[in-house]
């Protein structure tokens, strides 16, 4: 299992079922699976990639000032 640091999805190994809240069972025998965990998607339980249209944009801001030549 890996989580995806920028709250993407869990990738799981499959083959997997998953049992949703209202007591559905979804099943999938891909080599691994991407498990929606921000609940965005439109084919949940599985991931579409609708989590990159909301993530935060990361700033272009340097890690220190530059500094003037002497």
């Amino acid at each position: 299992m890996r989580l995806d640091p920028d709250g993407g999805p869990l990738l799981v190994d499959g083959p997997v079922e998953v049992v949703t809240e209202d007591g559905t069972t979804h099943f999938s025998h891909r080599p691994t699976v991407a498990v929606c965990t921000c609940r965005r998607s439109a084919r949940y339980p599985w991931c579409d990639t609708s989590h990159r249209a909301r993530a935060p944009e990361k700033a272009d801001t340097p890690d220190s000032p530059e500094e003037e030549p002497r």
